[in-house]
């Protein structure tokens, strides 16, 4: 049974997800303090964290960035108002799994959720190479030679699907679909935003020019 702990002060959303979640056959623990939430999440163990933005005490970009820089593993759910392209990035830049904008559709978060604990069940491998390059996903580094250079956990999943598929061109809608879980996430940026991070990245280990753009196709990183 899958332990979730749900961080959210609005009382009526915060009882309806836990007790939707609970009717799923979730544990759950429902708290609405910022700082309440960090002690939860850093005192026992829970399979995913589900985590508003707009908190009293501690907020959750300060909860997500603590938790991360502590080498809290457990993937976290971002559920919040505050959806412009700037705040998505931000908290996927800060280490959450994935970003749901209220409202919401109930079929949406329990498949988003499904999707992080996934993640979490199939375990840290062990190191993907493409050429000279290595993704380690435990560490979320990636490693050219001598140079290494940290990840995001978006920018690892990202360096994952395309290490995966080196010399095969992806398209924009396989990596809304595959990587964040969103086929709206095409009608946005923020594939391209991070397509620009990751480049940027593999420039600072030595391995420019590795992720191509195809034009009106995709794209595809070649060994």
């Amino acid at each position: 049974m899958p332990k979730i702990l749900i961080v959210e002060d609005e009382d009526k959303l915060r009882r309806a997800l836990q007790r939707g979640l609970t009717d799923e056959g979730y544990e759950v623990v429902a708290v609405e303090d910022g700082d309440i939430g960090l002690e939860f999440a850093t005192e026992e163990p829970f399979d995913c964290l589900i985590l508003d933005l707009m908190l009293p005490g501690r907020d959750g970009i300060q909860i997500l960035s603590d938790l991360r820089a502590r080498g809290f593993p457990t993937p976290i759910l971002i559920l919040s108002a505050r959806g412009a392209l700037e705040d998505r990035v931000r908290g996927l830049d800060f280490g959450a799994d994935d970003y749901l904008v209220k409202p919401f559709a109930w079929s949406e978060l329990l498949a988003r959720l499904r999707a992080c604990l996934r993640r979490k069940a199939t375990g840290e491998a062990t190191l993907l190479r493409a050429g000279r390059i290595d993704l380690d996903r435990v560490h979320r580094r990636l490693i050219c030679g001598t140079q290494q250079v940290d990840l995001t956990i978006r920018e690892c999943e990202l360096m994952e699907y395309l290490i995966r598929r080196v010399d095969q061109v992806v398209s924009r809608d396989q990596l809304a679909r595959e990587v964040w879980h969103d086929p709206g996430a095409v009608q946005t940026n923020i594939i391209d935003v991070f397509i620009n991070y990751v480049r940027k990245k593999l420039d600072k280990v030595g391995s420019p020019g590795v992720i191509q753009t195809i034009r009106g196709v995709g794209y595809v990183l070649r060994d």
